[in-house]
């Protein structure tokens, strides 16, 4: 048997490279290590040595280890063998690890496999302290590296979901906008004149219900002559009845002073009132009973005066819009009144004729008698008999049965009670009408009364009575202060604006003022009227107002009254330097002219005291207002420069000492009372503190019982 030379069967050129631990480890340190095990790298040289050797072996020689190719095969039996540990290790692997892949991920599964078949195939075992740690340092490097890889992964894609979560939430906005837009539907508003429109058309058909139904229910005749109109004015109600329910639906209602559109809102308000059960109530198809009883019995159609709201509020908005309230209110009553007769008078024919016509004196006559046979002599008894019962004017055959005796009992309740209503309301309305004439007279029959009593003269109590004859006739009586005085400022402001502003912008030196000051003047116009012969203002007086003319002529007159320089007429106006007050006019606050109305005038007045109280909030417009009255007198030559560059006037000097000594007064008014309260509360705090150091003394320390304490309340009381 040859002996196994190593050295010749295995020359140094072509030698087993075999790494040792130390550089492998070294390697791994130094971060050189390849991905693959190292188990491959051992088989690949393996490999190349047998691919080496196997080039000068022949057949026989590669069938044992024995030999010159022995080598040769003992290396592909190493091979085989790491071939298959490597297969078993891999399919070891491969194995799932619910565990492992929880806590540690799949990647560092690999390479603690990889790590434990280096360690296996160099032999190292770990040992503490050794070179095992530094392996143990790189794991955990690598581990830390792959840890940073994950949460940069897990940060970008917890980004992308946040992005993707706000563009959700920016397309469900977009939708939620779209669905608003969508339920904006159409919406009456009841304040609308269309509103108002529809409740014109509903209110005939209601109307023509409670009128017909019942006549129709009670006179055969009338229903059996005309079936074809009333089904026709039957069904068309019925239409405008549900069209009723349709317009109920999209009206509006008024929530935190907003006008609510959105559906379902509308259709909850309105489905939770006791109306819209009515309303259903209403529409109930109980003349299909026609198809078995026949087309005579209106009376099933009854359901359909329950919309007698909708006549209400017809007439209460009607009301509020008319100019003419209480000749509507009158009206409206009648009305009432001739329904309420015509449904008595209905109800007696159907009760002659369920009694017997003819049967005795009470019921209606018999009509066989060609007389009361006809429909209009029917319907005329009927209604007299009715007017009779319930207004209690003139007389009626008396009941002959009982049911008779309980109708016209009934009848007279009736009549009393609604009447008596109806009546009263009708005078209230009259004196109401009356109102304002009367608080007129009264003033004019106590001046009468007053002057009659001075002893006035015969032509001045002429001129008073023929004032107030011409306030009443150009209605001019009304007093705008107490008229307005139960709307808000704002609403007050633009009714003057309305009615004064086109007149106050007339004047020069109101023209180029601020809108704000406007206002306020325009709040503090106050009319009057003067009559033919009356002196507006004369020469010499002191200005305290001014006027602009609304309605009228006024002449600028002489000494003498007689002789005029120039007529006023509508829109003109003056007195507006005097109530500035310029430093330097040479008339000073005087009036310049004397100003006589020719006929009766109606003037509007601006008194001083209310344009300086306006000005206080507007320093800036008070200064050109001042400014432009300074020039308009440097024009007529009414100015003394000197005495306007001067100081400021004494006269105001003097005016504001008396406004600081009033408002020092004030002050000490309520410096006294306010010393007064002090004093007062310091009293009672020194007896609080009096009886205090007497419960100290009498028990000592301790607190008293409550009912001390009660008892010592009526005490202080009776010394408060």
């Amino acid at each position: 048997m040859a002996k196994i030379n190593t050295q010749h069967s295995y020359p140094g050129t072509h030698r087993l490279s075999v790494r040792t631990a130390d550089e492998d480890i070294e390697r791994i340190e130094n971060g050189f290590i390849r991905t693959h095990s190292l188990c491959e790298d051992t088989s690949s040289e393996l490999q190349r040595v047998i691919s080496v050797e196997g080039g000068h072996l022949s057949g026989s020689q590669t069938s044992s280890f024995t030999g010159r190719g022995a080598m040769a095969r003992l290396s592909r039996f190493v091979v085989s063998l790491r071939s298959w540990a490597t297969r078993h290790l891999h399919h070891e692997d491969q194995r799932p690890d619910s565990f492992l892949e929880r806590i540690r991920g799949p990647e560092l599964i690999e390479v603690s496999s990889r790590q434990s078949n280096i360690r296996s195939f160099l032999g190292i075992r770990e040992r503490p302290g050794g070179k095992t740690g530094n392996i143990d340092k790189t794991n955990n490097m690598l581990y830390s590296k792959k840890e940073e890889k994950k949460e940069v992964k897990e940060e970008k894609k917890e980004e992308k979901k946040e992005e993707k979560k706000e563009e959700k939430k920016d397309d469900k906005k977009d939708d939620k906008k779209k669905e608003e837009k969508k339920k904006e539907i159409f919406v009456i508003d009841p304040s609308s004149n269309m509103y108002y429109n529809w409740l014109t058309i509903i209110a005939a058909p209601v109307f023509y219900n409670w009128c017909m139904l019942v006549c129709r229910a009670c006179f055969d005749e009338l229903q059996i002559d005309h079936i074809k109109v009333w089904l026709f004015l039957d069904y068309c109600s019925d239409v405008i009845y549900v069209f009723d329910m349709f317009v109920r639906f999209r009206t509006g209602f008024l929530e935190q002073g907003l006008l609510v559109q959105d559906e379902k809102k509308l259709r909850d308000h309105y489905t939770k009132t006791v109306q819209f059960k009515l309303d259903v109530m209403s529409l109930l198809p109980t003349d299909l009973a026609y198809l078995k009883v026949g087309l005579n019995y209106p009376e099933l159609r009854f359901n359909r005066l329950l919309r007698i709201s909708r006549l209400f509020e017809f007439f209460d908005r009607t009301e509020t819009r008319t100019n003419y309230p209480n000749m509507f209110r009158i009206g409206n009553l009648v009305l009432y009144i001739l329904i309420i007769i015509h449904w008595n008078a209905c109800i007696y024919f159907a009760i002659s004729k369920l009694i017997g016509f003819g049967t005795d004196s009470w019921v209606y006559p018999n009509v066989s008698i060609p007389e009361y046979g006809r429909l209009s002599r029917k319907y005329i008894y009927s209604l007299y008999w009715s007017t009779l019962t319930l207004t209690t004017i003139g007389e009626t055959p008396p009941p002959v049965k009982d049911e008779e005796y309980l109708f016209v009992v009934i009848d007279f309740l009736v009549g009393v009670l609604i009447f008596a209503t109806i009546v009263g309301n009708v005078g209230s309305m009259i004196s109401n009408m009356n109102a304002s004439r009367a608080e007129f007279q009264a003033k004019v029959d106590s001046i009468k009364q007053y002057m009659h009593f001075r002893k006035v003269t015969k032509d001045l109590e002429a001129r008073v009575i023929k004032w107030f004859d011409y306030l009443w006739t150009n209605k001019k009586t009304v007093d705008e202060k107490e008229v307005l005085k139960n709307l808000p400022d704002k609403l007050k402001a633009e009714i003057a604006i309305n009615v004064h502003l086109d007149t106050l912008k007339k004047v020069r030196i109101f023209q180029d003022c601020e809108a704000g000051l406007l206002i306020e003047l325009v709040l503090k116009l106050k009319p009057t009227v003067f009559s033919p012969g009356d002196y507006i203002c004369k020469k010499g007086d002191i200005g305290r107002e001014m006027y602009i003319i609304k309605e009228g002529k006024l002449a600028v007159v002489a000494d003498d009254g007689i002789t005029q320089f120039v007529v006023l007429s509508d829109g003109s106006y003056f007195g507006e330097i005097s109530i500035l007050n310029i430093k330097g006019s040479k008339s000073g606050n005087r009036r310049t002219a004397n100003i006589r109305s020719i006929g009766y005038s109606d003037l509007f007045c601006l008194s001083k005291d209310d344009l300086m109280e306006a000005l206080t909030e507007y320093p800036e417009a008070k200064k050109a207002l001042e400014e432009k009255g300074r020039q308009i007198l440097m024009k007529d030559n009414l100015i003394d420069e000197e005495a306007a560059k001067a100081g400021a006037d004494p006269k105001d000097l003097e005016e504001k000492v008396e406004r600081l000594e009033t408002a020092l007064d004030t002050l000490q008014t309520r410096f006294a009372r306010l010393l007064a309260e002090f004093s007062s509360s310091q009293q009672k705090v020194k007896q609080r503190l009096a009886r205090v150091e007497t419960r100290v003394k009498k028990y000592g320390s301790g607190t008293l019982s409550v009912g001390e304490a009660e008892a010592e309340k009526p005490e202080e009381q009776k010394n408060n």
